[in-house]
């Protein structure tokens, strides 16, 4: 992570990252006009394309979910990244060496190159162990692949590959494509013993690990032969690209379905994910030997976009209001008490969280063999919320039989519906813990609101409420400032005037600079058109425009908009024009202004007409002939631009 990016590196990176190739490898975009782009929306289900791009301006709107941004928030949008991350990324990929301010904050550990290497470096060990998946010394890896319903296909789709037995097949296969020592070691994919450097991962079967980007930064390897001495489960060390705390297997594979869907579903293992994707539960991801923790927490409301407090509810259809985070673990002691862990994160999320246990104890990966995938499917659907099922594993510690059971058992149950976020739900949750323990109402409510007096949960943390958006969540913070509401499309005034900022956005080039900059500060209606109108004369009018390249000339005008008009603003720089040929577009855009200058001057003939008409040439000659003058002028200013047109 980086702190405060320059401003010129941040402009470098917009307009050298082409935003439909960016687009084009997530969304199929087909011509839609003269420098349009339309598309299926990746954020929400359509039917019929509204999502448009238009690359000379560099910006990107959703007609049907009203998204919308430049090529840096695509990103942050359909990988969950923060802007810096977003910003880093597409830095890499056009070749823009960013450089930081001073006191900026926490940089990036290593420089861009280096970390290009690293890199290279998994991309090379990734592609490696999938063709030694197939070599004749990985038999009992295809085994175990085999053994668990999965086949040739579903191993190249995952990127599952084999580690040979060997202690430097990796190192010479990596050394032989020009990789150093210190590279080696600094990607995690060699240990250091006495006599040198040797493969971290042999005789296992191994799962690449990516970040929502796709690239590889580590790996998961699972133990195949007895004589290994090893862990069941070995991945690679923290290093500079691999935090182990802040990465999802399947984040990559899931990234957009969970955007999209507004679910994710949190299983234990790289198997476990595989038999979900293969069963069409495809918000599937997990931890990478370590519990669900904060940071996870942190990727998935990203993802989620999980910053709505109305989420949390769910509906009488089933579904929720604002996302659902499903948990999926054993029905054993452990699982239970990974439950009781996630319980600590629900605290920070919006969404509606729950839990999805096999009653015999099946993890998705044993259920798809047993069951096919309807049966992983069925288990993901038939979720129960998360602070019920911990409430109830809480009380099957317990003898419920006896007067000592049930006092201890309201005990430890009481601090978990004190911990319930929805305040509206404790005293429902109080009610159902006093049927489930077989005890009054009144003491079961005493109980809980005591424990939430206490402040501190005896299994549990406290809660923690999502942290207010930060710079980098800017986009999904409330907006502040008059709402406009969007004019009415059959208004013939309100459409000219949309039309005239489009072409003033969209083709500053070709509008006539003297004239739009003529516009006063009335010149539009419609109070949405005159706010984008206000913003564009702050940032230069079309004078101004002259001065920046067309994407960024947008971002210069959305900078100058208050924050309810920057999406108004968005939108129109980015609309598709009633003209579609190349060779008149010039032509159009200058009889747009042309019609709406004659708009203001027929407003002011209009003026001037009925000025005249309050007046009384008797009782005031002078003031009526200086109206009757104006009138005339204006009508002659008029009568000669339609001439001209």
């Amino acid at each position: 992570m980086a702190g405060l990016i320059r401003r010129e590196d941040v402009d470098a990176v917009r307009e050298r990252a082409r935003i439909d190739e960016i687009v084009s490898s997530h969304v199929t975009l087909k011509p839609a006009g003269v420098g349009s782009l339309k598309g299926l929306c990746p954020f929400h289900d359509e039917r019929s394309p509204s999502f448009h791009v238009r690359p000379q301006v560099g910006r990107w709107h959703c007609f049907g979910c009203n998204e919308g941004g430049d090529v840096i928030s695509f990103v942050q949008k359909i990988d969950g990244m923060t802007f810096t991350e977003a910003v880093e990324y597409l830095a890499d990929r056009v070749g823009v060496q960013l450089r930081y301010e001073e006191g900026g904050g926490p940089r990036r550990t290593e420089e861009p190159g280096k970390r290009q290497r690293l890199l290279e470096a998994h991309r090379v060990a990734s592609q490696y162990f999938s063709e030694q998946l197939f070599a004749p010394g990985a038999t009992v890896a295809r085994t175990f692949l085999a053994e668990r319903s999965f086949d040739r296909s579903d191993a190249e789709r995952f990127g599952v590959g084999f580690a040979p037995t060997g202690w430097d097949s990796l190192l010479r296969h990596l050394r032989g494509r020009g990789f150093t020592e210190a590279e080696l070691i600094a990607s995690g994919l060699m240990s250091q013993g006495q006599r040198g450097i040797y493969d971290r991962f042999r005789g296992r079967l191994v799962w690449p690990i990516r970040d929502v980007t796709g690239e590889t930064i580590g790996f998961g390897a699972r133990k195949l032969f007895d004589e290994d001495q090893g862990p069941k489960y070995l991945n690679t060390p923290e290093t500079t690209l691999y935090k182990k705390s802040q990465v999802l297997y399947g984040i990559d594979l899931a990234k957009r379905e969970i955007a999209k869907n507004k679910r994710v579903v949190v299983v234990e293992g790289y198997t476990d994910v595989m038999a979900a994707h293969l069963s069409g539960v495809t918000t599937a991801v997990a931890t990478c030997g370590t519990a669900f923790g904060t940071d996870h927490a942190r990727i998935v409301r990203r993802l989620l976009g999980d910053t709505t407090a109305g989420g949390g509810l769910q509906l009488a259809s089933g579904a929720s209001l604002g996302g659902e985070v499903v948990f999926t673990f054993d029905g054993d002691a452990a699982g239970q008490k990974a439950a009781v862990r996630a319980f600590g994160e629900d605290q920070r999320f919006y969404a509606q969280t729950f839990v999805a246990v096999e009653p015999g104890g099946m993890d998705p990966c044993e259920l798809r063999m047993a069951r096919g995938p309807e049966g992983v499917r069925a288990l993901v659907d038939g979720r129960q919320p998360l602070f019920e099922f911990v409430i109830r594993t809480t009380l099957a510690t317990f003898d419920l039989d006896t007067a000592e059971g049930r006092v201890a058992a309201l005990r430890a149950a009481a601090p978990v519906v004190a911990g319930i976020r929805d305040t509206a739900l404790r005293p429902e949750y109080a009610r159902m813990l006093a049927g489930w323990i077989g005890m009054d109402s009144e003491s079961v409510r005493r109980a809980v609101a005591a424990a939430g007096k206490a402040g501190v949960l005896q299994t549990l943390p406290a809660p923690v409420r999502p942290a207010p958006p930060g710079p980098d969540d800017a986009a999904s913070a409330a907006p502040s400032g008059p709402v406009f509401a969007q004019p009415d499309p059959r208004d013939p005034v309100a459409r000219l005037e949309r039309q005239a900022l489009v072409v003033a956005l969209q083709y500053p080039q070709y509008v006539p600079a003297e004239e739009f900059d003529a516009f006063s500060e009335t010149a539009f209606a419609t109070p949405a058109w005159r706010a984008v109108h206000d913003a564009i004369r702050a940032a230069g009018g079309m004078a101004g425009a002259a001065a920046h390249p067309a994407g960024q000339w947008v971002e210069h005008v959305i900078e100058q908009a208050p924050e309810t008009v920057r999406g108004i603003v968005n939108q129109l720089a980015v609309a598709p024009l009633p003209e579609d040929r190349e060779n008149v577009i010039q032509g159009y855009v200058q009889g747009v202004i042309k019609a709406f200058v004659d708009l203001g001057l027929t407003r002011r003939v209009a003026d001037a007409k009925s000025r005249l008409q309050r007046l009384d040439p008797a009782a005031d000659p002078d003031a009526y002939g200086a109206a009757f003058a104006e009138l005339l002028s204006v009508e002659k200013e008029r009568r000669e631009l339609r001439e001209r047109v």
